[in-house]
């Protein structure tokens, strides 16, 4: 069963059946609070799994969890956001001259968003995988490899009240994959155009608190989530502990303008993924589970940002 099918077949069903029915299908789910957006696991999108008996158990926790799905690469489905937000803008407009213009069709469903919003899916390229964007000016996110969406049947606190994702199409026509890319240089050419990096990396050696702290509230828009995510890397596997890391990069992040909720999720998942790391022999370098880790480069620009739906 498809996605798309899988989203006919559970979107009036509980969340918890509706997660159970993901899992027997393939597609990893994890759970998110009830009525947020946020992750309940500690590493969020990152313990996505397939596994049913996970799924029984978190729910079994949690039986008023959100159900989320991890984009791109892990689930098989790529999903652009368009937003609606009243008097600040909405992405309608220019997602209807993208779908004109042939860059958007193709789709597997649409889901409509409690804040009136949009989310389309398409299917991912398991060949190629695109990664997540924003695109603020012009209202419209993508959500690729790193990152996810609330499904239905998930409901969202609202200051209307409580407002579910709400199916609206399943597509029997013939299904493609979006090109994230020309759809990004289409709606934003301005923030497809590659900028240096302009955030020189900390020196090699030890990790310097201070110096780690200081490279991350130089970072820009699209290299802010990654380059949290490898600082606190660097500091959790020399032996800090989350409240440290917390504390030392924290204030940094968020002058660079991340949200609070966003760093403690990076924070969480890089010391998560240090911790699981198997201690080397001496000299040895050991890489964690994810895409940075305090031995690699520190992450390039691109564009790319972490997703939070």
């Amino acid at each position: 069963m498809g996605v798309a099918e899988l989203l006919l077949f559970t979107h009036r069903l509980p969340t918890r059946d509706a997660a159970i029915a993901f899992a027997g299908a393939r597609v990893p789910v994890f759970p998110c609070t009830r009525g947020e957006k946020r992750p309940l696991t500690s590493a969020g999108f990152h313990d996505a799994s397939c596994a049913i008996g996970q799924v029984e158990e978190w729910w079994a926790r949690w039986p008023n969890a959100n159900l989320g799905i991890p984009t791109g690469s892990a689930s098989g489905i790529d999903v652009v956001d368009v937003d609606a937000k009243g008097a600040s803008g909405s992405g309608f407009p220019t997602f209807e001259r993208a779908a004109a213009a042939g860059l958007v069709d193709g789709e597997l469903a649409r889901v409509r968003t409690p804040s009136g919003g949009l989310h389309v899916y398409f299917p991912a390229m398991p060949s190629r995988p695109q990664r997540c964007w924003q695109a603020a000016v012009a209202h419209i996110d993508f959500r690729g490899t790193g990152g996810y969406v609330i499904a239905p049947p998930s409901v969202l606190a609202t200051d209307h009240g409580r407002i579910a994702y709400r199916l609206c199409s399943v597509s029997s026509a013939h299904t493609k994959p979006v090109d994230a890319g020309a759809l990004r240089e289409f709606v934003d050419p301005r923030q497809a155009l590659p900028r240096p990096h302009t955030a020189k990396p900390p020196p090699a050696g030890p990790p310097d608190p201070n110096r780690l702290a200081g490279w991350v509230g130089r970072l820009r828009e699209g290299e802010r989530n990654a380059g949290l995510f490898w600082a606190a890397c660097r500091l959790a596997e020399a032996g800090f502990p989350p409240d440290a890391v917390t504390s030392a990069l924290a204030p940094a992040a968020a002058s660079a303008g991340l949200a609070d909720a966003e760093i403690a999720t990076t924070i969480r998942s890089a010391s998560r993924q240090a911790s699981a790391t198997p201690p080397g022999p001496p000299g040895s370098r050991q890489t964690p589970p994810g895409p940075w880790s305090a031995h690699s480069s520190p992450p390039r620009r691109t564009g790319d940002t972490r997703c939070l739906p």
